[in-house]
């Protein structure tokens, strides 16, 4: 949990916290009154992409994934892909069966890592992590689905604060 948290709205590339897709996807409305606050529509003033992209944590992408709602990464990508010099990369529709994490050295590679044959294409991890990870929403607004109110993006930082009549 921490590592996302860490990755997502803390990360020093270049000296500068940023807010990656990664963080979007944790991010919802508690506007009073609203059923609907997740996911978030993405208007972007400013969008950076890392360039080069940074150092893929395979372990990581596969310990976070579980715990992302996927149609979401999939509408912040397509959100995002026109305000990308050659757009993002295509996901697919629905994620294959995640590999086991195997967090024991011990464990038999035949029995622990009998299911990632397809995680092995590079391909995938690097898509899913450059969308999560080198997308960076600089300036902009997330939008709340259910009411249409905007919390603006300034500098990187998202500023989902309440107004006193939103509590």
């Amino acid at each position: 949990f921490f590592d996302w948290l860490y990755l997502s709205l803390s990360a020093y590339h270049s000296g500068s916290i940023t807010m990656r897709v990664l963080t979007h996807n944790f991010l919802q409305s508690n506007v009073k009154g609203i059923e609907i606050g997740y996911p978030l529509q993405i208007e972007v003033e400013r969008l950076e992409v890392e360039d080069p992209p940074s150092e893929i944590n395979r372990e990581l992408l596969f310990r976070l994934l579980p715990k992302l709602n996927y149609a979401a990464v999939l509408q912040a990508a397509s959100e995002l892909a026109p305000h990308v010099d050659g757009g993002l990369p295509t996901l697919p529709a629905e994620l294959p069966p995640l590999p086991p994490i195997n967090t024991n050295e011990d464990d038999d590679p035949e029995t622990s890592n009998n299911n990632d044959s397809v995680w092995d294409d590079s391909s995938l991890v690097a898509d899913l992590h450059k969308i999560l990870f080198d997308v960076h929403l600089i300036d902009g607004a997330l939008i709340c689905p259910g009411s249409g109110r905007r919390f603006p993006v300034k500098g990187a930082i998202p500023n989902m604060l309440l107004h006193a009549d939103e509590i």
